[in-house]
């Protein structure tokens, strides 16, 4: 191909609907074909964009992000492959950089495919995510009896797969499918059915199990009493009649005139002009027999392909189940021997999730095991997690949010007043004590004349001289030490748990000043325990949650931090501290 053309290839699309593990037996399905041939490299992604670097996203370099990605994820021999930004170390981090072609990423690959394979954290979680198969499939089905028209029973027998296309159609239906289940059945009448057994996935009998649905009495379908032993088989063959009726209904029969109209379109007088000019009747005169093959060879090519080139990719299910009905033979006394031995129905008990077993699974997935019951096992440690929050205080974040500080080695957040005070300065300017319209009323309102507008310039005068940073900070400290014990002596004051002399910062213990007088008595003020209130405020978030999820437990966990269970509902979060 020519330079930023993409080669031959082969491509597919499947719509996997709402079960997942469909996408994920592709990707397994994909990397296997790479392995087997190690020529060939294979990219997949889905609506989403690049989902297999959405499961890795714990363990992505920072300079891969959606914008930049594209052709740059493949599967090569087996394993996974990430192009870097750039081969030249200082344009590494240009997260402008344009993606490559497909050419480019097949000729890196080609070439040096071994400085191009992904982390290993990267590939365990793609490869955790399809571990298991092929044998993973078996799991992943469920056979049940079903209660059907004789007719499903002998198509099903003959293309099982039917069955998928069959639910989606009952579980998608809207008011126009049902015009067709609101008569006796035209295709799949309920007279003759029988008890068979139906292979599902998982996510097809949880889509038909689940959905209630109360068929028109004018279909003929009849359901028993809930509590008869065979009401769920009804149930379930049922709505895949409705499925089945709704699918044959939508049968795309070719009218008689539609190829007239199709060979009416001036598109069909080019295509016939071209095949006459590449001698496709090869001499053969108009309206001879071997002419008239040929000219309906080319009609029938140009009808399916040309005019509706996705038609021509699959036959309707519709069409498809007509057609089997035309050609496969039913036997009523063969079905109704099988259904006096039919092997037992799988046990749907998955369908039921507890709230502990939830829990378990999203532990799982995040990769996380529980901690144990007995808390003098665990030994936490209140300084790491007060630790830990001031780290995750102290760094940067952006309008793409803020970074949990999982490595302790990386460079602390520093702060330069001067040069924050110089570009306050020039953002405001030097004139930037102008008084609005709104601070006039306030001086209208609060009685200042013109004689305290002197007052405070000839102060301002005096003051004009610079002030020192030494002087400044001094005097700062003076204001925020009177504060302090201004504050002592409120409710706000009183709220705070202050340092012992002699006593770590999480082990220090409740200040005894808590009383009307204390502050009064004591000339110095004991410093507040910062840790310590930090840990107590914690946990009393972490005991309002009762056990559900919540901006403390999150916030903990993201950091790797992991608190007890409240045991002791009766004390406070300070006294548990």
């Amino acid at each position: 191909p020519h330079a930023g053309e993409t080669p031959a290839h082969i491509g597919g699309t499947t719509l996997f609907g709402d079960n997942v593990e469909d996408e994920w037996f592709i990707v397994y399905l994909i990397r296997e074909i790479t392995r087997d041939f190690p020529g060939l490299a294979a990219r997949i992604d889905d609506n989403d964009g690049e989902f297999l670097l959405i499961e890795a996203a714990d363990f992505l370099p920072k300079w891969l992000n959606p914008e930049n990605s594209e052709n740059r994820v493949f599967f090569y021999k087996g394993e996974l492959h990430i192009i870097p930004l750039s081969e030249t170390p200082e344009q590494e981090w240009e997260l402008s950089a344009p993606c490559p072609t497909i050419s480019e990423a097949l000729t890196l690959l080609s070439t040096r495919s071994e400085e191009f394979l992904a982390a290993e954290p990267i590939r365990a979680a793609v490869n955790k995510r399809i571990d298991g198969y092929p044998e993973r499939i078996q799991a992943s089905l469920h056979r049940a009896h079903c209660y059907l028209p004789a007719g499903i029973a002998a198509v099903l027998r003959q293309r099982p797969s039917l069955v998928a296309a069959a639910v989606q159609a009952f579980y998608l239906r809207d008011p126009g499918d049902l015009r067709a289940c609101r008569r006796p059945f035209h295709t799949f009448p309920a007279e003759q059915r029988v008890m068979a057994v139906v292979t599902f996935t998982r996510c097809l009998y949880a889509q038909l199990v689940q959905q209630k649905f109360v068929p028109d009495r004018r279909s003929g379908y009849t359901l028993p009493v809930s509590s008869h032993p065979q009401y769920k088989a009804y149930e379930l063959g049922m709505k895949l009649a409705h499925g089945f009726e709704i699918l044959c209904s939508k049968s795309s029969k070719v009218s008689p005139n539609s190829k007239r109209n199709v060979l009416s379109d001036p598109l069909w007088e080019r295509f016939l002009r071209s095949l006459k000019e590449k001698d496709y009747f090869k001499g053969e005169l108009e309206g001879s027999a071997k002419y008239s093959e040929l000219l309906h060879m080319a009609e029938d090519y140009f009808q399916q392909s040309v005019t509706t080139p996705e038609s021509s990719a699959e036959v309707s299910p519709g069409d498809e189940i007509l057609a089997l009905l035309q050609t496969t033979p039913i036997d009523l006394k063969e079905f109704e021997r099988e259904a006096a031995c039919l092997p037992p129905e799988d046990d749907d008990s998955w369908l039921d999730i507890t709230p502990d077993a939830l829990d378990q699974m999203l532990k799982e997935a995040r990769n996380e095991s529980f901690p144990s019951a007995n808390e003098e096992e665990q030994k936490y440690d209140l300084e790491a997690v007060a630790e830990s929050m001031k780290a995750f205080v102290s760094k940067v974040s952006t309008h793409e949010g803020a970074e949990m500080p999982w490595s302790s080695d990386e460079s602390h957040v520093t702060f330069d007043v001067d040069s924050f005070t110089k570009a306050l300065d020039r953002i405001l300017g030097e004139d930037s004590e102008e008084l609005d319209s709104d601070d006039l009323d306030e001086e209208e309102e609060f009685g200042f004349s013109d004689e305290d507008d002197e007052d405070l310039g000839a102060g301002n005068q005096r003051q004009d001289q610079k002030v020192s940073p030494d002087e400044l900070i001094g005097s700062l400290k003076s204001y925020m030490n009177e504060m302090d014990r201004e504050l002592a002596q409120t409710n706000v004051g009183k709220s705070f748990t202050t340092q012992k002399k002699g006593a770590s910062s999480v082990k220090a213990a409740p200040s005894e000043s808590a009383g009307p007088d204390s502050g009064a008595e004591d000339p110095e003020l004991a410093p507040v325990d910062v840790d310590m209130n930090l840990v107590a405020n914690l946990l009393e978030s972490y005991s309002a949650q009762a056990g559900l999820a919540g901006p403390t437990s999150n916030i903990l966990q993201s950091m790797g931090v992991y608190l007890p269970e409240n045991t002791d509902h009766s004390g406070s979060s300070s006294r548990a501290a």
